[in-house]
């Protein structure tokens, strides 16, 4: 028999076996060369990447990863393991997996330096934004010079004046509830009002839209982004539906009422952007915007565009915009009034300066006029980051250096790691902030004075070469291009409500805060409140 007739016949031989199995039979073929590829996979991660020790697999499932999700403060486990197992750690997670844990400076500058290229998001995170936000910035490596120019700081200075009309807004509000409350003190749910000063200060200095929450107009955002802090709780289900995600991304984990809510925000926020785009081209085309003040972030973008090139802002961008602007800068300032409200005394110290400053400061007198607004601001970025923790996955083999050496489950001593392709990366934004190793004995105190002292940032806290020495903003390429953005909204309004009212907890010093769960992020609540509610007690500061 000839060459080409046996391969006919084992043409033949393959098609009648192909006809005769059954789609059962297709589908374990696939399963197993699924799990053998998996296995390979594995094995390759195993035998290339340095064994560290870590805390043991108590879920056989789930490793630690339930663990994590579920606990009052991930960042205070971080920080045990951390003291235990040294700067560099590996945890058990879903389904046999494994993650490496770094805490450490050098290893952090080293991570950064080559993240997007060598450390990328996992495919589940990249599912998760893609499916509710689309492929926007917060998705996309590359769309993000794009929007750099419109968050500059001459475009910032631009729109200060929107973040102090906002907390006027408030201000007033708040006067017309203490008037016409008796004795003067009423109990004022304070993070619904961040919620709605951050969405109108994103919508007006963001892209020149008006939600309008603040004047009480209804709308449909509003309602859909109160909805998400309405309950605070995930089902026992959805956590583990969460974690398995996290091993097969195209595994629905989401709620349907939460499924909805993404659903309505995104269809929202295409109809406004769709409106603001047809604006800008109609405008650019007619050339309107030639020496148009400008209003907003975006029309900053607008502006640079090339006269010959068309608008590139796309829906997924501007849906970026809103979220990164939203929900991480409410969080942060409802943080920073309950800090304040625990505080008395640093209260006390930042309304004088803001007393004895006198008028309102414009934004290149929040920089360097008011040392110990600064101080509070970021001594509340370095206790309560909004993000307290990500996740990412080596796309190339990898070795990390150590500023001091780690014990490897052999007991061999080792001043760098070896990562594998497919090792997930794990960094503890909330537990490297509060450092005792990094920032001191008093690392878990929120004191603003080490700010301001001659040795208060310790040699060790300035390793961390992120933005002011901390990873609330994370660092590198993927560094938050909104960061000055949100610190000047955040100081606006500390400097107007501070000014006016005092805050106390209005069930005393004893009060316990927790997390709840926000639309993607941990929101701060009251224990025993229903959903993610901050109620605190208000009034007039009479002098």
């Amino acid at each position: 028999m000839d060459l080409s007739s046996l391969l006919a016949t084992i043409h033949d031989n393959l098609r009648g076996v192909g006809r005769l199995a059954t789609p059962l039979d297709v589908a374990t073929v696939i399963v197993v060369v699924w799990a053998l590829r998996g296995a390979l996979r594995v094995a390759r991660r195993s035998f290339k990447t340095t064994k560290l020790r870590g805390p043991p697999r108590k879920d056989l499932i789930f490793g630690v990863a339930k663990q994590i999700l579920e606990s009052p403060d991930p960042g205070a486990m971080y920080d045990a393991w951390a003291k235990r197992y040294g700067v560099a750690y590996e945890v058990p997670m879903t389904l046999g997996g494994k993650q490496i844990v770094l805490t450490d400076p050098r290893a952090l500058a080293h991570y950064y330096a080559r993240e997007t290229w060598i450390y990328v998001q996992t495919n589940s995170t990249k599912f998760f934004l893609q499916r509710n936000f689309g492929r926007g910035v917060v998705w996309s490596e590359g769309e993000r010079k794009l929007l750099t120019p419109s968050f500059s700081p001459d475009a910032i200075r631009n729109v200060t004046h929107v973040f102090y009309s906002s907390a006027h807004k408030v201000k007033s509000a708040w006067e017309v509830v203490i008037d016409t409350t008796t004795g003067g003190s009423p109990v004022i749910e304070v993070e619904e009002w961040m919620n709605h000063i951050s969405l109108d200060s994103i919508g007006l200095a963001g892209f020149s839209h008006d939600f309008g929450s603040l004047d009480g107009k209804p709308a449909s955002i509003t309602e859909v982004l109160d909805t998400f802090g309405s309950s605070s709780e995930r089902p026992a289900l959805t956590v583990r539906l969460l974690l398995l995600a996290r091993v097969f991304p195209l595994l629905p984990y989401a709620t349907k009422p939460r499924t909805r809510l993404f659903r309505e925000m995104q269809t929202i926020m295409e109809d406004i952007s769709s409106e603001w785009l047809a604006r800008t081209r109609k405008e650019k085309e007619e050339g309107v915007l030639d020496g148009k003040e400008v209003k907003s972030v975006i029309e900053v973008l607008a502006n640079a565009s090339d006269p010959d090139s068309p608008l590139h802002l796309t829906h997924e961008e501007m849906k970026s915009i809103l979220i990164a602007g939203y929900e991480s800068t409410s969080i942060t300032m409802t943080w920073a009034l309950l800090e304040l409200a625990r505080n008395p005394d640093i209260q006390s110290k930042l309304r004088e300066e803001l007393l004895a400053f006198g008028e309102e400061p414009t934004y290149d007198q929040q920089q360097h006029s008011l040392p110990y607004l600064d101080a509070v601001v970021h001594e509340t970025l370095r206790v309560h980051p909004a993000v307290t923790d990500l996740f990412r996955v080596a796309a190339e083999d990898d070795v990390i250096p150590l500023s001091e050496p780690v014990t490897t489950q052999s007991g061999k001593v080792v001043n760098s790691i070896s990562v594998a392709r497919g090792t997930q990366i794990g960094i503890p934004i909330s537990c490297i902030n509060r450092s005792t190793e990094i920032w001191g004995a008093d690392a878990k105190v929120f004191r603003p004075e080490r700010w301001l002292e001659e040795d208060g940032i310790p040699k060790k806290a300035q390793d961390i070469q992120a933005y002011r020495h901390l990873l609330t903003f994370v660092d590198g390429p993927k560094t938050c291009l909104g960061k000055n953005f949100a610190v000047a909204e955040f100081k606006a309004v500390m400097s107007v409500l501070v000014k006016d009212f005092v805050f106390e907890l209005r069930d005393g010093p004893n009060t316990q805060v927790e997390f709840g769960r926000g639309m993607i992020l941990p929101r701060p609540k009251i224990v025993g409140e229903q959903g993610t509610s901050v109620p605190l007690r208000v009034r007039r500061y009479e002098g």
